[in-house]
């Protein structure tokens, strides 16, 4: 098992941010701090005037929508949604979808991401592709019923996200997971969802759902059930498993105390949710009142980037000016919901911290830039200043996948050049 030691680094830590060391072993973390670490080392590398964190984690995204970058831009989320997005989404294949994953993980990786959980059609695809790449995913596949008389048992969507769960649950050395999904309530009826859940619950695992985005999701879920989209799925056993809840804009206390009282986690798009007018999530209140609450991009087409430093200075700085206070979601709180809160949500208990015995996943920030001098705050750095630009290490479980701007897993020319391609056969 190789050996491999970072020295002289800045380590973002739970105890605080030291210069020191960390030694990984395999895929796991197994020294931080000072003095150096006894022992021989397969190889050293030299980190000074580096800042190291916890790899990001992107807790809800969209990646193949790399190929919608764009569509449908200055629209309100239902016309962007049902008038452009699913229109184009309709004329994508199997290959599309795997050349607009490619995209996604090359920007995730480059951007100092580690792991993502994915809401997407074709998810064997994405599967290989992250097996292939280094990377973690929680991936799913969106089960929909439309019909409000369609069961369980007759749902094509249902028995993709089946498949999905047999095919490629724990592969590559766990690093790939599969979640029960529902896409949303106004996308589901009750049977379906219901039966979801249940599989869910069967199989121990983890649930993935789009939860009021929007003031007239919220609404007509009211108009149609009497309830809102937390208590329906609540209602369905959706929250008997552990849930992400992507956006949660339009929430009312009462959901937040079910959050709370479930083990719901709330992934916040910051991006997403201002492009598309829809509205700023509740996080300083749930994040009082102890819900986990993780950070995501959604899909490129409604942010128009997979840029997780971007999510968390947004999440920092806008529920302050919203709120009129600029002590909400101080700088290491929203460090937590870009690294360790989505690694909670994943499932992944031994990610998300730069600690012995948790996994090596990791980023590193050159420093030695106009915008992040003088460090005088590392934290603040990070949260204010820091830009995806300025990401120079990647590594997952060990393994570096990103380094000074090479791709070391991943062909960058070839994917770009496969992207480019499958949006000339997409719009023609």
């Amino acid at each position: 098992m190789s050996r491999l030691l970072l020295k002289n680094g800045l380590l973002y830590t739970p105890e605080g941010v030291i210069s020191g060391y960390l030694a990984v072993e395999g895929r796991a973390i197994t020294y931080v701090g000072n003095p150096r670490p006894a022992g021989d080392f397969d190889s050293e590398k030299d980190l000074s005037g580096k800042l190291v964190l916890p790899g990001l984690v992107n807790g809800h995204t969209h990646t193949a929508m790399t190929l919608l970058r764009g569509v449908g831009s200055d629209l309100p989320l239902q016309s962007w949604l049902f008038d452009r997005v699913f229109p184009v989404e309709a004329r994508l294949t199997a290959e599309d979808i795997a050349a607009g994953t490619a995209l996604a993980l090359l920007e995730m990786i480059g951007c100092g991401t580690t792991s993502f959980t994915d809401m997407y059609f074709h998810p064997q695809v994405a599967a290989e592709l992250v097996a292939k790449s280094g990377m973690k995913a929680n991936l799913c596949y969106p089960v929909q019923a439309f019909d409000p008389g369609e069961t369980y048992e007759k749902n094509l969507s249902a028995r993709a996200l089946e498949a999905l769960w047999r095919d490629c649950h724990g592969m590559a050395e766990g690093r790939v997971l599969v979640d029960g999904c529902i896409h949303a309530e106004y996308t589901c009826n009750d049977d379906v969802a219901a039966g979801v859940a249940a599989f869910a619950k069967e199989k121990g695992l983890h649930m993935h759902v789009h939860l009021s985005e929007t003031d007239s999701e919220h609404r007509q879920c009211l108009a149609r059930h009497g309830c809102t989209p937390a208590a329906w799925m609540e209602g369905r056993g959706v929250f008997d498993v552990p849930c992400s809840a992507a956006h949660c804009v339009w929430v009312t206390p009462e959901d937040r105390a079910i959050f709370r009282r479930r083990g719901v986690t709330v992934i916040h798009n910051p991006s997403s949710n201002m492009k598309l007018g829809s509205g700023f999530a509740p996080v300083p209140e749930l994040l009082a009142e102890g819900v986990n609450v993780a950070l995501g991009t959604d899909g490129a087409a409604s942010n128009n980037n997979l840029d997780m430093m971007e999510e968390l200075h947004l999440a920092a700085i806008l529920h302050k000016g919203r709120r009129h206070d600029a002590a909400v979601v101080p700088c290491n709180p929203a460090i937590a919901m870009a690294t360790r809160a989505g690694a909670v949500a994943q499932g992944r208990a031994d990610c998300g911290v730069l600690a012995p015995g948790m996994r090596a996943d990791l980023m590193a920030i050159d420093l030695d830039r106009p915008h992040l001098t003088p460090c005088l705050d590392a934290p603040a750095l990070v949260t204010y200043s820091a830009q995806s630009a300025d990401v120079c290490l990647t590594m997952a479980d060990g393994k570096i996948l990103y380094e000074n701007g090479e791709f070391l897993t991943l062909d960058r020319e070839k994917i770009l050049f496969e992207a480019r391609a499958a949006a000339r056969r997409i719009y023609g």
